[in-house]
């Protein structure tokens, strides 16, 4: 048996024994599994490079927001979805501004448990996740035909997993913009450490009022951002505005798909948790997204879902399933640091947000109702002003 097949099975086995454990039993496991990470973590944090390629749990913070005001940002974002079927944010002016504070609350958490970039991707055969992880991402460059002497923007960059890939791998300049000061100042301190900087610029800034000129960038794309902007047209017309005459626009969408029913209880039940526990206002399905490039100005030269495109990929859900077969190893140690105030109070209802909303998107990719990566390949007309 290889590695990787007995480490799965031995975690399929552990997990299988720690459900039938009483509460207490599970209780007591997590508290002990939670203080031996949490002592094993600190023996090694001496021998570690003085590169921090992610937070450790000692590090997990609310990014930008004061310790103190952690619960209450939490609580304040989750008063701000509302509670009917499909309502999602109740006041979408206030869309930027709870995208922002999701952010800093989310950040520590997805370095530390998933990586550098937050998006999905379909499993290639014979590659492992992050194989198929840096794929996803150079298509985009290939799409897009970066090369040295290109700008191109990313819209939403996050902490720059995604821009240091496409930067190296075209050469081109990349420009990533985001909203929320803590993942500009950890996007920059990867691309420093790892040698990408000279290619790579981190703006803080909206991208719903971009802090460029118009006609700055000769190609631009998008990876699982957009969903946060209240209207997509606002975004796409952003990004049309500081396009070149005749460049390209690629986005990964997240939307609904063509089997969404939206008579169906249980489908708006799981777009309604994938929004909440993500920052998105609403969801978008396929077509209005189409139509909101459309209606900016672009044109539509490809519309493909990457979920479902080629019959030899595995499911970019299956990822996350494997993550929440093990999840409990990190829930014991959110747990035992917030019980003992090693953390800012709040991160652990964080933390059990995340947890909670990993199944509502593994449902979505099971039921097939919707996709993190429909992507859309946009061109700015030749001939606009």
């Amino acid at each position: 048996m290889k590695l990787p097949e007995a480490l799965e099975e031995a975690f399929n086995t552990a997990a299988s024994t720690y459900d039938k454990l009483t509460t207490p039993q599970k209780y007591a496991v997590g508290i002990a599994g939670g203080l031996v990470s949490i002592r094993l973590m600190s023996s090694l944090i001496s021998f570690s490079s003085d590169y921090k390629r992610k937070p450790t749990s000692f590090d997990l913070s609310g990014g930008s927001i004061e310790s103190s005001k952690v619960k209450a940002e939490f609580d304040a974002y989750n008063d701000a979805y509302g509670k009917d079927p499909a309502q999602g944010i109740k006041d979408r002016s206030k869309t930027a501004q709870l995208v922002d504070v999701f952010y800093s609350l989310v950040t520590d958490f997805y370095e530390w448990g998933w990586g550098q970039s937050f998006h999905f991707s379909p499993k290639l055969p014979a590659k492992d996740w992050k194989q198929s992880e840096v794929a996803h991402e150079s298509r985009i460059a290939a799409v897009l035909g970066l090369k040295p002497g290109m700008k191109c923007l990313d819209c939403g960059c996050g902490v720059g997993g995604p821009l240091r890939t496409i930067a190296s791998v075209s050469g081109a300049h990349v420009t990533g913009i985001t909203i929320n000061e803590y993942q500009v100042s950890r996007a920059r301190y990867h691309n420093e450490k790892q040698g990408v900087a000279p290619l790579a610029t981190i703006v803080r800034g909206d991208f719903l009022n971009m802090p460029f000129q118009p006609n700055t960038f000769d190609a631009a794309y998008a990876i699982e951002a957009t969903c946060h902007a209240p209207k997509l047209e606002d975004v796409y017309g952003q990004i049309y505005k500081v396009l070149k005459p005749g460049a390209l626009f690629v986005t990964y969408e997240w939307v609904a798909t063509d089997k969404f029913n939206p008579n169906n209880p249980e489908h708006v039940r799981i777009i309604d948790e994938i929004n909440y526990g993500n920052g998105l206002p609403e969801m978008r399905t396929r077509k209005e997204a189409e139509a909101a490039g459309l209606n900016t100005g672009f044109e539509l030269v490809t519309s493909l879902d990457l979920a479902t495109s080629s019959a030899v990929t595995g499911p970019w859900y299956n990822r996350l399933w494997l993550v929440l077969k093990t999840v409990w190893i990190n829930k014991s140690i959110v747990n035992t640091m917030h019980l003992l105030g090693l953390m800012p109070n709040g991160m652990k209802a964080v933390h059990d947000m995340l947890v909670y909303v990993a199944k509502s998107l593994v449902r979505g990719g099971e039921t097939g109702i919707f996709s993190p990566m429909h992507m859309l390949v946009f061109r700015k007309p030749s001939n606009a002003k």
